[in-house]
Formats: structure tokens, sequence, C-alpha cells
């Protein structure tokens, strides 16, 4: 059933993709309007006259204690929007709310019965593929289905009971964060893969936005090559950051040249004064590891050559502050030990999903647990390094080490009703 409904949610957005195409002028902000929803009052379903409603899903009946997830969509142009939610019913909720492309913004909200109510407040960064004129980012055709590229701020409610009584939309001016990289950072649509992209929202209050430009598959020269850098430049301001995280897929670049030591770099600093034109502050983070075990079954070979050393390096000469995610992502592999650590990854037996006849078994592509867990991992790196983005952590924020990660037994996540059982590009 959930298979079936991703194939019918797939022509609509790639209809709304067309849409898109025919736009002339790029948006802004400051010409977006605010919005305010009352969801216990009946809402249409989305449609392109009222530009607003709920998407993907049938509706939930106002009447009732939602028993399932549903997306509300509204269409909006480019920007940065602060998102107010009301929590609440009068049968009491658990809520998680995902934004887009399954950004992690608030989980486990409880409201009891009748007048408990609790309002998250969290901005989300829309984009759509357009840069000027009739210059655009070449995506990929499977991005198509993306909610990241369209035109509407999608809001996914989730959780075993989610109580929504209200959404607010507003423009945002507050620094953005920029997140260049592959599969290992990109928003993943479908369960069951996840990022530490999509979930490192989860830490960051409502004072910036994390706009994810990165990608399955993708290396530093392709990142660059389908215009994904150009779009960020587009709105690029001081204040801003630009994370950069890439080597699962340069590594396996054989072109003349190519290698850690020339093309990579090359590319790396070609990031570095893009970004410092703009007075934006560019971040480095070394590519996570692969559960690769030597023939010890304890220790992590080192599948990754050497692309780390090589970004260390342009790094220290170029005094551009580095997270270094492989040491850490190796730490944690090694903690959860052989077994466990299948627990982080898409390793599932055959039939735990819809039309999934074979077991799944992904030793880079992290599953939402072991994407949480790598999220804390950078926001610890950037509390060490003394960002001035750590002054963004929400509250509830606890420090991380990796060599204490969290028990996967008892992390509770809420699936999203669409999954996708083909491996994301690259390995």
């Amino acid at each position: 059933m959930r298979r079936r409904m991703k194939k019918m949610t797939a022509k609509s957005f790639r209809s709304v993709v067309a849409i898109v195409a025919v736009s002339l002028l790029p948006f802004h902000t400051s010409q977006a309007q605010t919005f305010d929803f009352d969801l216990t009052k009946p809402q249409p379903v989305y449609n392109e006259q009222d530009g607003y409603g709920y998407d993907l899903l049938p509706a939930p009946d106002v009447r009732k204690p939602a028993a399932r997830p549903f997306y509300f969509s509204v269409r909006v142009p480019d920007g940065n929007y602060r998102v107010r939610i009301g929590l609440g019913g009068v049968k009491g909720g658990n809520t998680t709310v995902r934004a887009e492309g399954r950004r992690l913004m608030a989980e486990h909200v409880l409201t009891a019965k009748k007048k408990d109510t609790q309002t998250v407040e969290f901005v989300v960064n829309k984009r759509s593929t357009l840069i000027e004129g009739d210059r655009r980012v070449k995506i990929k055709e499977r991005e198509k289905d993306y909610l990241a590229w369209d035109d509407k701020l999608t809001l996914e409610f989730n959780g075993p009971q989610p109580a929504v009584s209200s959404i607010h939309i507003e423009p945002a001016d507050v620094p953005t964060v920029y997140l260049c990289g592959n599969s290992t950072v990109v928003d993943q649509n479908y369960e069951p893969w996840a990022s530490w992209g999509q979930m490192i929202t989860r830490w960051l209050g409502p004072g910036v936005a994390v706009s994810n430009h990165a990608e399955s598959g993708l290396t530093a020269r392709t990142f660059i090559g389908s215009f994904r850098l150009d779009k960020i430049l587009q709105t690029l301001r001081k204040g801003d950051y630009v994370m950069v995280e890439f080597g699962h897929n340069d590594e396996k670049e054989h072109q003349p040249g190519d290698g850690a030591w020339y093309h990579y770099q090359y590319q790396l600093k070609i990031f570095i004064d893009k970004v410092r034109a703009k007075g934006a502050q560019i971040v480095f983070i070394t590519p996570t590891q692969r559960r690769a075990f030597d023939d010890n079954q304890k220790t992590l070979k080192n599948t990754h050559g050497d692309f780390p050393a090589a970004m260390k390096e342009v790094a220290s000469r170029e005094h551009v502050p580095l997270i270094d995610l492989n040491a850490m992502t190796k730490t944690f592999f090694e903690t959860l030990g052989v077994e466990d650590s299948k627990r982080a990854l898409v390793h599932y037996p055959a039939n735990t999903f819809p039309n999934q006849p074979k077991a799944l078994a992904d030793n880079t592509h992290f599953n939402p647990y072991g994407a949480y867990e790598v999220a804390k991992c950078v926001v610890m790196g950037i509390k060490q390094l003394g960002l001035p983005l750590a002054q963004h952590l929400r509250p509830d924020w606890q420090d991380f080490d990796p060599a204490r990660p969290d028990d996967w037994h008892t992390f509770e996540w809420a699936p999203s009703p669409m999954t996708e059982n083909m491996k994301p590009d690259g390995n």
C-alpha cells in the first residue's frame, strides 16, 4: 500500500516541477506572506488554486485524534520560514514534526488530554532548482520526486498520535547553514534510509536555518558541475555557514589527475575561495566511515585511502575549521561492535518494509538511528570548534561522546509512510 502511494505522489511531484519550470524570475523570502491555519477546523486538500492544504495522504478527521501521519503543504517562494506549530488536542497527543525531505524538527512532543498544549518553533529553508534567468540546478531524475526541490513548504506530522491545532508560517531573516555532500548528508526522502544532514535540524533552534544541497552519489567535482554551489552562492551572505563533506565517491574517480592530493584538494579550494568571497564561514567535515571491520573483528579498515588526510591538509593550510567525522564514526562503529553496528545502517531482514522481498544489507548508508547519532557527532564538532553556530543549539541538547552512543534498543522513530528499497547512489 505504501509503495503504491509513493508512485502516485511521484507523478504529482513531477507536475509541480513542471509548474516551477515556467517561472521567469527567482523568488525571495521578502516577497512571501504570512500564513495561519487552524487545524481544529476543516482545511482543503492541497490544490494549485488555494496553494495550501493537506497533501500526499488523505486529510485527517478533525473530529477525531489522528492515528496516522499526515502532511500539510503551503506554496511559498524560495527562502527561510519561521514555523510555529501548536500541539495538543482533546485526547492528548504524541507528535513528531518533520519538514520537507524528512528533516527532523521536533520529536515525541507529549500533550495531555483536554487543555494541555505546547508550541514548537523552528525555521525551514525552502528552495527550488532556479538559480537566475533560465539557469537551474542540474538535478538527477530521482530528485524530481524529492520534496526539497518543489514550490511548496511541506510539513510532516507523525508519531503514535499526532495532535496539531495550528500552523503559523512567516518569512525569517536568519543565518543559513548550507550542507554540501553525498548520500551520507542528503535529505533521504524514503525510509529506511537517513543521513546526518536531515537529523542535525533537531538540535538547531529557530535562530538558524539549514539548507541541504547534498545528493547521493556526488563528488566535490559533480556537486560543483551540477551548479549546486552556484545555487548556494546566489543567496549566501556574511554570517552564513557552508559545511562540506566529500570523499566516499571522489575516491572512485579515475580521470587523469584525479586522486586525493591533486584533484580532490583542488575542488576543495574552489569551495573555500567561493564561500569566503561572500564573507561566509566554511567548515570541512571528513567522510563518515564505512562499516568494514578488519580481520580481528574489532577495528575498522580505512576504506577512504588518503582522502581524509588530504582534506585535513587543505584545512590546515587554508585555516578552515574541520570536524573529523571520520574519526568519530570509527569510534562509534567500533564501540557498537561487529553485530550491533548493523543497527546503525540499513540492515533489515526481507519483508521488513513493503515490497521488500530480499534482505537489505548496506554498510555505508545510515538508518534513522545511525543518522541521529552521527548528527550528534557533527554537533559536538561544532561545539568543540567554538563556532558561533553553537549559540543556536536547543536547550535540551546534551553533549555527546561517540564512545558512549545512545542505546539502539531504546531509540524511537516514527517512520514516514513512504519507503524505498532501492539503494541510494554511491557507496
